[in-house]
């Protein structure tokens, strides 16, 4: 049996049309036609209904097509494996981090973990924290960087760091020593409240805000580099990481604002993992060794 039949085979499974498939692949229609009876001339099965041009998968063909998937993927992990480790690579480890994290905190720590380990593969997906429990349950991913603990029983969930959340408004151009400070009960009467921007700490939040100042107006944000811009631009304030506003303080386009009205939350990062092996249990204790 040919690689070449079997993806000829899953070509014309997906779009149903010999012709089509014949395009997809860069090769004849009638060499379609030939891999096909090839193919089912090795199995002893038509996996084809044919009815003039149109073509439909039989109950064996259906049958048959999961298992084609399978073994055209197998050849081409085997293939990427390899391609890996003649790279220099020995061990992979995927990552699925939430794009808070990304944005923040992983590009430097990422930076000095390949330095110090040029041997580990790393593949990176951007998940929103509530779908990264899912994705390490179905080993999708080997370790998970998360705005959200997991409570899975199948899950070790880790606190990683805490990061302080702080009131932030755009700079009013003001000069620092001589201006007045800012209120956070003018701001919040005044602006907008950009909220929902972290996935942990809002809904409580939101309540407190409305129970000291029931005026507040709310706008709903859903990512934290649009609020930051919003901020900047002078459409509202809101209450976000320290760690992910550093920048923007230092450049002087945010201002932090002083208040003592109530306990503001902590943002914290977690790691999520279903498996703890020698890769993970490196690369977690490389991440702890650093602070935000």
């Amino acid at each position: 049996m040919e690689l070449s039949w079997l993806r000829t085979f899953i070509t014309a499974a997906q779009f149903n049309n010999f012709r089509k498939a014949s395009q997809q692949l860069f090769i004849s229609q009638p060499s379609v036609t030939v891999h096909i009876k090839l193919l089912e001339k090795e199995l002893g099965v038509s996996l084809f209904e044919r009815k003039g041009k149109s073509i439909k998968l039989t109950e064996a063909g259906r049958l048959y097509l999961k298992h084609a998937q399978k073994l055209i993927s197998l050849y081409e992990d085997g293939i990427t494996e390899l391609q890996s480790y003649s790279q220099g690579y020995t061990a992979k480890l995927t990552i699925a981090i939430s794009p808070l994290i990304a944005d923040n905190v992983l590009p430097y720590v990422l930076k000095q973990y390949l330095k110090r380990h040029p041997e580990v593969e790393i593949s990176v997906k951007i998940i929103e924290s509530h779908e990264i429990e899912r994705a390490v349950l179905e080993e999708k991913v080997d370790i998970g960087l998360s705005c959200v603990h997991s409570y899975h029983p199948q899950i070790e969930s880790t606190k990683l760091y805490s990061d302080k959340v702080i009131l932030v408004a755009p700079h009013d151009g003001r000069d620092s020593e001589s201006a007045y400070p800012l209120e956070e009960e003018e701001l919040l009467e005044s602006n907008y409240l950009l909220t929902h921007n972290h996935p942990d700490y809002w809904d409580d939040l939101c309540s407190t805000v409305k129970r000291f100042y029931p005026a507040a107006r709310m706008m709903e944000v859903s990512q934290i580099h649009i609020t930051k811009r919003f901020i900047v631009e002078g459409l509202g304030v809101s209450y976000l990481p320290s760690s992910t506003v550093r920048r923007e303080l230092l450049e002087g386009r945010m201002l932090e604002v002083r208040r003592d009205t109530f306990d503001l939350p902590e943002a914290n990062i977690y790691s999520i993992i279903k498996y703890l092996h020698k890769e993970q249990t490196e690369f977690l204790e490389f991440l702890s060794g650093f602070r935000l």
